[in-house]
């Protein structure tokens, strides 16, 4: 006879079930695809300063696959490069690009035109594109590290030639277990035009998700204070070693150095009292007439043709011939501005070859004054 009741074998595989989510929502996949192009658009100035040229990496499109999957969708050779968290979050980054790329890359960085084509790297062209990877995941990370809210460092990458499909793509990724792929349209001015690909264990991406989703709030008050130990294999060799007053705080309170009393001077209580000002007296006609005074100050006239709002997404999608609708109708007056402030409504004319624009109702003195109160 069944009670109703949950055995615990039962029990510990809703559990597991739960607790490990094998599959990403549509609105993490779209957060996911946002913080890549803005972390990879980081990348792209990055590699831009390098090699001198326009970079653009843009349109993220995000599915979940295995590493499997990856490496049977690839056209080999390609240049891999790897790094591994090591503070912040947890798992690996692959960034993935094809070997004409890479050759136009360090082209590029070589000083030479980037018209080269070939599907070989020599060993300083490798050295090269290395350089150039490094420098986009780092900047990548510390935009990352910007949007979370906490330091991200990541190990030194590794970067190899993966020329066949028999080898292991990544040494910190299984194979067969599922990742976030980020693939990115590439393009180097006139020379490339391809695709880079950002490929994230699905832990990582979810750690991600949920900093941004969640925020970093309760992190941020147990660590504020607590500094930690500091590795000197790390954090500290990036400063050259040197003693930036940065302890253990391990340390045992009696060890420190006691605290000197300090001695405050107290200083004599000021003294206060009432402003005093004169009556107000009507102005005379000669006091009217000092507005003459002010009457070349220059003022700056703008006239605002219409406005709307779009998500971070959408501005980044935005390229040479996007089309931007605004919320004011095409026989709707437009605003006229006097340095910022709204004090006419007017229509768009044609003036010989230039725009200008008819006034047709003034703001009244009782909407001017709400303006400037900022209601």
């Amino acid at each position: 006879m069944n009670s109703g009741l949950l055995s615990q074998e039962e029990i510990d595989s809703l559990l597991n079930g739960v607790s490990e989510p094998k599959s990403l929502s549509d609105s993490d996949k779209d957060l996911l695809g946002e913080i890549g192009n803005i972390s990879m658009g980081s990348a792209s100035t990055a590699l831009s300063t390098i090699i001198s040229k326009m970079v653009n990496i843009t349109t993220p499109k995000v599915s979940l696959v295995t590493l499997n999957q990856v490496k049977n969708e690839f056209d080999v050779p390609n240049i891999a490069l790897e790094v591994e968290y090591i503070e912040g979050l947890t798992g690996a980054n692959l960034l993935v690009i094809k070997i004409t790329d890479a050759v136009v890359i360090a082209d590029l960085m070589m000083g030479g035109n980037g018209e080269k084509e070939s599907e070989e790297l020599s060993e300083i062209e490798m050295s090269a594109v290395s350089e150039a990877m490094n420098q986009m995941i780092g900047s990548s990370a510390t935009s990352l590290s910007t949007m979370l809210g906490f330091p991200i460092n990541i190990s030194p990458p590794i970067a190899k030639l993966w020329d066949d499909k028999t080898q292991s793509l990544a040494s910190k990724v299984n194979e067969d277990d599922e990742i976030v792929k980020i693939a990115f349209k590439l393009t180097i001015d006139t020379l490339v035009d391809s695709e880079i690909m950002l490929i994230l264990p699905v832990k990582t991406a979810k750690s991600i998700i949920e900093k941004m989703s969640i925020g970093n709030s309760e992190d941020d008050e147990e660590n504020e204070f607590d500094i930690g130990p500091i590795s000197s294999s790390n954090t500290m060799s990036e400063y050259g070693n040197q003693d930036y007053g940065i302890y253990d705080n391990t340390f045992a309170e009696e060890e420190l150095p006691p605290k000197k009393e300090e001695k405050r001077h107290q200083s004599p209580p000021a003294n206060v009292q009432s402003a005093q000002f004169a009556p107000l007296t009507q102005l005379t006609n000669g006091e009217k007439q000092n507005i003459e005074l002010i009457l070349d100050v220059p003022l700056e006239i703008s006239v605002v043709l219409g406005r709307t709002k779009k998500t971070i997404k959408e501005i980044l999608e935005l390229g040479t011939g996007s089309l931007v609708e605004l919320e004011r109708m095409t026989e709707e007056p437009v605003e006229i501005l006097v340095n910022g402030k709204k004090v006419a409504l007017g229509e768009v004319v044609v003036i010989d070859e230039n725009f200008g624009v008819r006034i047709t109702n003034i703001i009244s003195n009782t909407e001017r004054v709400k303006s400037l109160h900022g209601k």
